[in-house]
C-alpha cells in the first residue's frame, strides 16, 4: 500500500485534513515559514545575479526533522500549503531543503491546493495535483529580496540620523506617508463657517423638516451664506414672504434600488469588521485563520469559511447554488433574483480563479455556531455568513418622494422622505457605510401641488468645515488598496509595524502619529521620496503581480530597483543628524538668555536650554507624555525644567525630590538605615505636583513591599537574600546571584551565599558603558553604512529606543549605532 505524505502550514488544518485522507496519509504540520535569509549583510548578493542566503528558521528545525523523518518512510509527498503565493513558497523552501539532505529520491512531489478545508474539497485537490509554481516562487523571492534591501539599506541610516531601533520597510513607509500627511492636512486646516437655513412644518400632526435649496432665484450651495448677518437677514426675509405657509410647488416622486454588496475579500473583511465589530487588522485575520482551519463542532473538525487571504470577489457555482437553494428555503424564490448575481472585482490584479470568503455551507446558521464558537468567531463567522447569503439576493427597493415649497417669491426648499418598500437582502445584512441614513425611513405626509403647509419656524444654523478625519483602521485598509499599497495579507502586519515601532498611536481608535513618526516620515520623503512615492510603490506591486504571471522577469525586476536605491542610499550617507532631526527654536530662557530647542534625541525627544558652544553645558529636559515636538510652547517647555522637584522631607528628615527618569516619573530619597538614595517610581502621580504626604505614603509602601521580598539578611556582611522576578537571589548591593534550581533556599549559609556572589558576573554600569559605546561608534566614519558591526536583534533594538533621562540627553545628540539592524522577517513590510 502507498504512503503519502501531506505537508501543511498549520497543526489544526493537519488534524482535519486527516481525518478527511484517511489511514494511508500522513499530514504534518510545517509551521509557517522553513526557511528565511540569514540575518546579516549580505543575505541577498547584490553582486552575484541577487543569490539569496537562507537558513532553516530555528524554532521550526525540529518540524522540518519531523518531516524528514516522516518521507523516509512515505512513496508520494504532497504540498499542500495555503493557495497564495506565500504558500507557494513554503512548499519550495521546504522541497530545497529535502533536496538539500537528500530525501527526495525515488519520492512522487506533487502540489495541491484547496480553497476550503472542507472533505469535498480536500479530496478533491488530491485528485488534481500539479506541480509548484515557479512563476510564483519567483514573485515571492523578488518581494523577500526587495523587502531586505530596502530595510537593511534603510533601516542603518535611520539609526544614525535619527534614532537607534527604528526601521524602514517596503511598503511600511508609505503607510506612514498616509497618517502622517493626513495629520499636517488637519494642522494646517482653516475651518470656514457656513450657515444652513431649514424649514420646520408640520401637516396631520406630523412634523418633517425642509432645506432652503433657493434664494432669491439663486441656487443654495454651501457657502452660499458664510456669516450670521446674512443668514439672519435672510431668515426674516423668508419668514415675512412666507407668511405662516410654505406652497407646494411640485412633487417628484420614483423608485430607488440597492443592489447587495459582494462577498468579502481581504480587504473588505478587514474594514466592515474594524467598523461593525471594532476589531483590528490582526484580530480579523487570527480569527478568520481559526474559522479556515476548522472548528470542532460535534466531535467533528470542519472548515467553516474558505480561504481569508483573497482579492476576488467571485463565487464558485457550488457556493452559488447552496446559497440560492438556501435563500429559497427560508425565505421564497421572490428573494432571490431570477439569474445569479456575478461580481467582478475592480483590481487589475485579482485573481478571479480563487474564491471570495464566504461560509462553506450556506445551512451552517451562525446561530447555530454559537454554542460551539469563542465569541470573536462567532462575530466574524456571522459577518462573513450574512454579507455572502445577502450578495445573492433581491436589491433593497425604496419609494422616494422629493417636494419643493416656496416661501412668497423669496425662496424655495426641498423636503425629501423615503420608504422602504420591499427590503429584499437587507433582511439578512446591510454593508456599514458613511451614508446609510438614505435607507432609513423618512416619511412625509401626504402632500398635493399648490396647497400650503403651516409653518412653525424656521432656523438658521451656524457651521464650521471639519478637517479631514484620522485614519481607523478601516480607513487606512481601504486607502492602502486604493493606492495599492502592499497587498491585503499584509495589511495587518504593516498596521502591527507602525504601532510597534512606536511611529503610530492608536487613540479613540484614530491613527496619530509620534514625533519619531514624524521625522522618519519626512525624512524618507525628503531624501527618498521615489520610494516612498505611491504610484512608485503601486508600479512596484503591478511588476511583482507580472512575475507571479510569468509576464516578468524577477531578476531583471531587482536590478532595476537596486542600482538606483543604492546610488540614493550612498548620496544621502552623509546627511547631518541635526538637519534629519528638525531640532527648531522656541523662545528664549528668561532667566539665562539662553536660546531654547526643541531636538530629538536618541531616547526621544527633548527641550534644551543652551547650545553645545556655550561655556556651561546645555540643561536638557525630556518632553512628557502627550507632548508633541511639533506643538509644543515656549512656556510648556519652561515648565519641564522645574524637575528635579523638592517635595518636602521623610520622617527622618531626609530630602525627597521628584522626577522624570528614563522609565518614567518618580521620587527619590534617602535611606537611613542603607545609607543609600532609593527611588519610588510614581505610576499615577505627576512629579510636578505630588505633595509630601503622599509622597511619604508611597515609601512608605515601597518599604514595606521590600520587607515582604526579604528572605534572609547577613547583616554585617551586607549579604541579602531576596525573592525576586524570576525566582529568589543573592545580593550584596554590586552584584546579584543566582540560586541553583536544585537549593534548597531556607538552607543557604552566609559562605555559600559568598561563594555564589563571588562567580557571579559584576554589574554593567550604565555610564561607563554609554561612554564606549559613543567613543567607539564615533571612531567610525559615517559614510560607511554597510560595514557595520553584527545586527542586534530586534528585541535589544527595542529597548535601546526607551525615553532617557533628562540628566543623560545631552549625548543623545552625538551618539552613533555600532550595529546594523537583524534582517526583515517574513512578514516584514
Amino acid at each position: 500500500m502507498s504512503r503519502n505524505l501531506v505537508i501543511v502550514e498549520s497543526p489544526a488544518k493537519a488534524t482535519t485534513i486527516k481525518k478527511y485522507l484517511g489511514p494511508d496519509y500522513d499530514v504534518l504540520a510545517s509551521y509557517g515559514h522553513v526557511r528565511d535569509l540569514v540575518p546579516k549583510e549580505g543575505a541577498v548578493d547584490t553582486q552575484n545575479d541577487f543569490r539569496m542566503r537562507y537558513e532553516v528558521i530555528e524554532r521550526n528545525e525540529k518540524h522540518v526533522r519531523k518531516i524528514s523523518d516522516s518521507l523516509k518512510k512515505a512513496d508520494t509527498l504532497l504540498l499542500a500549503t495555503d493557495p497564495d503565493r506565500e504558500g507557494e513558497a513554503i512548499a519550495w523552501h521546504l522541497l530545497e531543503l529535502l533536496r538539500e539532505r537528500g530525501l527526495l529520491e525515488d519520492k512522487d512531489v506533487k502540489r495541491v491546493v484547496f480553497h476550503e478545508i472542507t472533505k469535498t474539497a480536500v479530496r478533491d485537490a488530491v485528485a488534481h495535483p500539479r506541480t509548484v509554481s515557479e512563476d510564483l516562487v519567483n514573485a515571492q523571492q523578488a518581494r523577500r529580496a526587495l523587502d531586505y534591501l530596502v530595510g537593511f539599506n534603510l533601516s542603518p541610516l535611520l539609526w544614525r540620523k535619527v534614532q537607534r531601533g527604528l526601521s524602514a520597510g517596503r511598503v511600511q513607509s508609505p503607510a506612514l506617508r498616509l497618517i502622517v500627511e493626513r495629520e499636517e492636512e488637519i494642522e494646517a486646516f482653516l475651518p470656514r463657517e457656513y450657515w444652513t437655513i431649514t424649514a420646520g412644518l408640520s401637516k396631520q400632526q406630523q412634523n418633517f423638516q425642509a432645506k432652503l435649496t433657493r434664494l432669491d432665484g439663486d441656487k443654495v450651495e454651501q457657502f452660499s451664506i458664510t456669516d450670521g448677518d446674512t443668514a439672519h437677514d435672510a431668515r426674516q426675509r423668508l419668514l415675512t414672504a412666507a407668511d405662516g405657509n410654505l406652497q407646494v410647488q411640485d412633487i417628484e416622486r420614483k423608485q430607488r434600488r440597492r443592489n447587495p454588496a459582494p462577498p468579502f475579500t481581504t480587504s473588505t473583511l478587514q474594514q466592515e469588521a474594524a467598523r461593525k465589530l471594532g476589531f483590528s487588522a490582526s484580530r480579523t485575520m487570527r480569527t478568520a485563520q481559526q474559522l479556515y482551519e476548522g472548528i470542532q463542532i460535534d466531535g467533528e473538525r470542519v472548515g467553516l469559511i474558505s480561504y481569508m487571504r483573497t482579492d476576488s470577489v467571485n463565487l464558485s457555482n457550488e457556493a452559488i447554488n447552496d446559497i440560492r437553494g438556501y435563500i429559497e428555503q427560508q425565505y421564497g424564490a421572490d428573494a432571490r433574483p431570477e439569474q445569479p448575481r456575478r461580481f467582478k472585482s475592480k483590481s487589475k490584479n485579482a485573481q478571479e480563479a480563487h474564491e471570495a470568503i464566504r461560509p462553506t455551507s450556506a445551512r451552517r446558521l451562525p446561530e447555530q455556531m454559537v454554542a460551539q464558537l469563542e465569541a470573536d468567531q462567532a462575530k466574524l463567522y456571522r459577518l462573513i455568513w450574512q454579507r455572502a447569503v445577502a450578495s445573492q439576493m433581491m436589491p433593497a427597493v425604496y419609494d422616494t418622494i422629493g417636494a419643493n415649497l416656496a416661501a412668497g417669491t423669496i425662496g424655495v426648499f426641498r423636503a425629501t422622505g423615503s420608504t422602504l418598500v420591499s427590503p429584499g437582502f437587507i433582511a439578512v445584512y446591510l454593508e456599514g457605510r458613511d451614508d446609510v441614513d438614505d435607507d432609513k425611513d423618512e416619511k412625509l405626509p401626504e402632500l398635493k401641488e399648490g396647497e400650503k403647509i403651516p409653518l412653525n419656524d424656521i432656523l438658521s444654523v451656524q457651521h464650521f468645515t471639519e478637517p479631514p478625519p484620522r485614519y481607523s483602521e478601516a480607513s487606512l485598509v481601504k486607502t492602502l488598496e486604493e493606492y495599492d499599497i502592499g497587498r491585503p495579507s499584509t495589511y495587518a502586519s504593516i498596521i502591527s509595524t507602525l504601532l510597534n515601532r512606536e511611529y503610530v498611536m492608536l487613540e479613540s481608535k484614530r491613527f496619530h502619529p509620534t514625533d519619531v513618526g514624524k521625522i522618519v516620515s519626512r525624512f524618507l520623503t525628503q531624501h527618498f521620496e521615489q520610494y516612498v512615492n505611491y504610484r512608485f510603490t503601486a508600479k512596484l506591486e503591478d511588476e511583482l503581480d507580472a512575475v507571479a504571471r510569468g509576464e516578468r522577469a524577477w531578476l531583471g525586476l531587482l536590478s532595476e530597483f537596486w542600482s538606483p536605491f543604492h546610488q540614493t542610499v550612498e548620496e544621502k550617507a552623509d546627511i547631518p543628524r541635526a538637519e534629519v532631526a528638525n531640532a527648531r527654536e522656541i523662545g528664549t530662557d528668561p532667566a539665562s538668555g539662553k536660546p531654547i530647542s526643541v531636538r530629538l534625541g536618541r531616547f526621544g525627544p527633548y527641550v534644551q536650554i543652551g547650545t553645545k558652544d556655550d561655556e556651561d553645558k546645555p540643561r536638557f529636559a525630556g518632553l512628557r507624555p502627550g507632548q508633541s515636538m511639533d506643538k509644543i510652547t515656549l512656556e510648556d517647555a519652561l515648565e519641564l525644567f522645574k524637575l528635579p522637584r523638592d517635595v518636602g522631607t521623610t520622617d527622618d528628615g531626609l530630602k525627597i525630590s521628584a522626577n522624570i527618569g528614563r522609565f518614567g516619573p518618580y521620587i527619590r530619597y534617602r535611606d537611613p538605615v542603607e545609607k543609600k538614595d532609593k527611588f519610588v517610581s510614581l505610576k499615577e502621580d505627576d512629579p510636578y505636583s505630588i505633595d509630601e504626604q503622599r509622597a511619604r505614603d508611597l515609601i512608605a509602601q515601597k518599604k514595606q513591599a521590600d520587607l515582604e521580598k526579604i528572605i534572609r539578611v547577613y547583616a554585617e556582611e551586607g549579604i541579602q537574600i531576596l525573592k525576586g522576578r524570576w525566582g529568589p537571589y543573592i545580593t550584596d548591593g554590586e552584584k546579584n546571584a543566582r540560586i541553583p534550581k536544585d537549593a534548597d533556599v531556607e538552607a543557604l549559609d552566609l559562605k555559600t551565599c559568598q561563594e555564589l556572589l563571588a562567580k557571579a558576573p559584576e554589574k554593567k554600569k550604565r555610564g561607563a558603558a554609554a561612554k564606549k559605546t559613543t567613543t567607539k561608534a564615533a571612531a567610525k566614519p559615517a559614510a560607511k553604512t554597510k560595514t557595520a558591526a553584527k545586527p542586534k536583534t530586534a528585541a535589544k533594538a527595542k529597548t535601546a529606543a526607551k525615553p532617557k533621562t533628562a540628566a543623560k540627553a545631552k549625548a543623545a545628540p552625538k551618539a552613533k549605532p555600532k550595529a546594523k539592524p537583524k534582517a526583515p522577517s517574513k512578514a516584514s513590510t
